[in-house]
Formats: structure tokens, sequence, C-alpha cells
């Protein structure tokens, strides 16, 4: 499977046309111990770029962007409970969506690995 980065420090990985996305390690480890996860709900449709949730640490808050144009099938409620989670698995269990795709060829403007460790550097 394929993990692709954009430079909002999110990651998404498909498989068919469901997508999962989450934020990077770099980003966890730049927010520092985080409080708080806001997420959309299932069915929610957004665009490429638009605010898609929020995550709140007790250094600052960072917003989540939308990699893809998609619809939120799933999203991950155990960050509700423990946000924490995505400090000590961001790329892991503590994703924060599963999407549906409305245009795979999106992923063509993402980041490979090298791509965004350079980015990070």
């Amino acid at each position: 499977m394929t993990t692709y980065y954009s430079e909002d420090h999110e990651w998404i990985t498909f498989e068919g046309d469901i997508a999962t996305i989450g934020i990077t390690a770099h980003a966890a480890e730049q927010l520092g111990e985080i409080v708080f996860v806001e997420q959309k709900e299932t069915g929610d449709e957004f665009e490429k770029g638009e605010e898609i949730g929020v995550i709140e640490s007790v250094k600052a808050a960072s917003e989540i962007y939308a990699p893809v144009d998609g619809e939120v099938v799933e999203a991950n409620e155990t960050l509700g409970d423990n946000p924490g989670a995505l400090n000590e698995s961001p790329e892991g269990d503590a994703w924060i969506y599963k999407v549906k795709l409305s245009d795979a060829s999106q992923l063509d403007d993402l980041m490979d690995l090298d791509a965004y460790k350079a980015l990070i550097g």
C-alpha cells in the first residue's frame, strides 16, 4: 500500500476508493502533547484544501486539511476519548478518517516519502 503526504503534514493511504487519512509523526512531534481532536462526522463531504478538523495540544491548535476531495465514511472515534493516541501512533492506529475518494487522480499532487522527508529536512 502506497502512502502519500501533503505539505500540511497529513498522510493518506488508499485501497480501492477508500482512503485513510492521518497526521504525520513529524506533525505530532511539532504539536507536542495532543489533548483534543475535533472531527467531521460520517457523511460529511469536503474538498481538497478544506479544513476537516482541528487538533489541539498543550502548545497550540492546528487545522487538519483535506489532501483530496471526498466523503467521511468513518471517523476514528477512539481519538475523542484518547487524543494522545496521535502522539503514540500518528501513522498507525491513530488515523483520523476513512474517506471515499471523489477523484483518485488528486493523489498525483501529493508527495511520496522521499519528497516529504526533503520537505521537513
